[in-house]
């Protein structure tokens, strides 16, 4: 209601205003489009950046990881080539310590001042030139036996029996070379570290090719993160690493570790944006070599934060670019309306009949051209009304006073007076009453008032009905209930009086004998309703749904029911749209004409608004 009120007061018949208003529209949206395209285009840039950068650290990770792939791979290898220490090898992993001590010594003493290479030491050397281990494996398949190295601590022999652990089963199943520790293997060692993962190669007899058992090293996978601190951009989100299954490899966050990844149907999806704990940016990248796959994850949040920034900057150079495009531009339209208003202003200072007025505005544009122009119409003007337009004024003036002196109410009035008292003093009292009512009539009718209060309009439908009660004796009857409370609200002259006289010219039958009209007005849910019911012959829908039309034209033809288009078209035009005339009318039955328009209270609480 507000807003409706700002814009009947200040747009709608504001020129100048809407011209501001539209421009400013045209700007706001050119900028805040093209802002948001630079936005979307710029923030895409830093998206992109900074997934390049958590790919480039997703490579390092693998390289890293490939670099103790390589470490396991080339270890075995070694062992392949030297065929003193494979035949070692084999030997131990086919026999009992006790009879590999006694073969190494064996050997030694055979071989004088050439000491045999011991596998164990082998091992042990090839552990201490890479700090990242923190223990070396070697299961024997044939013993049930585990050889464990331990970063920290002595190296121990672990029988590995079938009934005791599920530890032969676990390393004669199949499965991806990198992985998480076996919990049997760890409960064995007694290694509980949760941060590491394992790498593992078969070991086979050189001669034969038969696996004779396998070698596993355990990494710590705390250390993958000093290849992320190689960048010098800091990582936005979490790098994992993960086995087919879901085991954690490694974790930059330190949240995965010791349980499944949860969210491996999103780290399949093709999708760029998944949701895991909250919408996130994922990347893949797959080592096909050692199975394991190093994902990277960035939040959405996390990645806006980079282009915050320049969302506050965009927003900020976009706001003064729409106020210097539209304070400027205003600031010269409201000069050009402050001078078109002055023009106005002393435009309708003539239209009050003040021709002296003249406009002072020395620039010689349109504006000034206009009011130069306009200064000398009233110099003419003023000239012409002194030639012709006073002398016929005055003729006017002069036939006016005549007529009225001719025409004058109190004559008829008074005239009136004279037949009603000469018909009461021969008897016709009928006569006399007819005469009153219409002497009522035609007093109200030329009243300068523009208004009657609803009581005293209701009195002039009875003076009316009384004369055509009176002309009709017992053929024809009325009635009038008014609510108290209403009877003393203004409305405008001729509201009910141009509907009873419709039903007398169309409705009532002069034949029949129980002609009646009723008049019932009440105040209902805010709004003073007036409903004339008659019980006449009634429309016919086709008829009645034209009277219904026709109410709503501009302009009725001739004889369309001009009475009721008056009354429903004054309401529509002092209440609104939504008040006005209903008819309601059945062929046989009679018809009921209902008037409504809000009481004065609702009036003004609506005027208050």
């Amino acid at each position: 209601m507000r807003l409706g009120k700002i814009y009947r007061n200040y747009i709608r018949n504001n020129l100048f205003i809407k011209v501001i208003f539209v421009f400013a529209i045209i700007v706001n949206l050119t900028i805040i489009t093209l802002s948001y395209l630079l936005y979307n285009l710029m923030s895409a840039s830093i998206v992109n950046s900074e997934l390049n950068n958590q790919k480039q650290a997703m490579d390092r990770v693998n390289r890293y990881l490939e670099q103790k792939y390589d470490w396991v791979q080339n270890t075995v290898q070694d062992i392949y080539r030297n065929d003193l220490l494979a035949s070692n090898a084999s030997y131990f992993l086919r026999h009992p310590y006790n009879d590999y001590v006694q073969y190494m010594l064996d050997q030694n003493y055979a071989g004088g001042n050439e000491s045999a290479v011991d596998i164990l030491s082998f091992l042990a050397n090839r552990m201490e030139s890479d700090p990242d281990i923190q223990n070396v494996l070697l299961y024997s398949t044939e013993m049930q036996q585990m050889y464990v190295f331990n970063s920290n601590g002595p190296r121990k022999l672990y029988s590995t029996n079938p009934t005791r652990s599920y530890i032969p089963e676990v390393m004669a199943a199949e499965g991806p070379i990198a992985a998480t520790p076996n919990t049997w293997i760890r409960k064995l060692i007694g290694q509980w570290n949760p941060q590491l993962y394992s790498m593992r190669s078969q070991v086979n007899d050189k001669n034969t090719l038969k696996n004779i058992g396998q070698m596993l090293v355990y990494f710590d996978a705390g250390m993958v993160n000093k290849a992320l601190e190689q960048s010098r951009t800091p990582l936005k989100g979490t790098i994992l690493v993960l086995t087919p299954d879901g085991q954690v490899l490694s974790d930059s966050s330190n949240r995965y570790y010791g349980r499944v990844f949860p969210y491996m149907e999103q780290i399949g999806s093709l999708r760029d944006v998944e949701t895991l704990d909250e919408p996130s940016y994922i990347s893949t990248l797959t080592q096909n070599k050692a199975g394991y796959i190093v994902v990277g994850i960035s939040p959405k949040s996390v990645v806006a934060e980079a282009y915050a920034g320049l969302k506050r900057t965009i927003i900020l150079i976009s706001s003064i670019c729409i106020a210097v495009a539209v304070i400027i531009p205003s600031l010269v339209i409201f000069n050009i309306a402050r001078r078109t208003n002055r023009i106005v202003y002393f435009m309708k200072k003539v239209e009050g009949g003040d021709l002296n007025a003249r406009l002072q505005d020395s620039r010689e544009d349109e504006l000034g051209q206009i009011s130069h122009s306009f200064n000398d119409m009233l110099d003419e003007l003023g000239r012409h009304i002194d030639r012709e337009y006073k002398a016929e004024i005055r003729m006017k003036q002069t036939e006016l006073a005549a007529l009225q002196a001719r025409v004058n109410p109190h004559f008829l009035y008074n005239t009136l007076e004279v037949i009603r008292m000469r018909a009461m003093s021969q008897g016709a009292e009928d006569v006399g009453e007819m005469i009153y009512s219409l002497a009522a009539l035609f007093r109200n009718s030329v009243s300068l008032s523009p208004e009657n209060t609803l009581g005293e309009e209701l009195e002039m439908c009875r003076l009316y009905l009384e004369l055509f009660r009176i002309r009709y004796k017992n053929k024809f009857a009325y009635s009038i209930e008014c609510e108290p409370e209403i009877l003393n609200i203004p409305v405008f002259k001729m509201l009910l009086q141009p509907i009873v006289e419709n039903y007398i010219v169309h409705g009532m039958e002069s034949r029949r004998k129980d002609n009646r009209l009723t008049i019932d007005a009440a105040k209902e849910d805010g709004l003073v309703v007036v409903r004339i019911r008659d019980n006449g012959k009634g429309v016919e829908p086709g008829k009645l749904k034209q009277m219904m039309q026709a109410l709503n034209l501009p302009e009725a033809e001739q004889g369309q029911s001009f009475g009721l288009r008056s009354v429903h078209e004054r309401l529509r035009l002092v209440y609104g749209p939504s008040y006005g005339v209903n008819i309601e009318s059945e062929p046989g039955n009679g018809t009921t004409v209902t008037v409504s328009w809000p009481a004065p209270e609702e009036r003004e609480e609506a005027k208050n608004v």
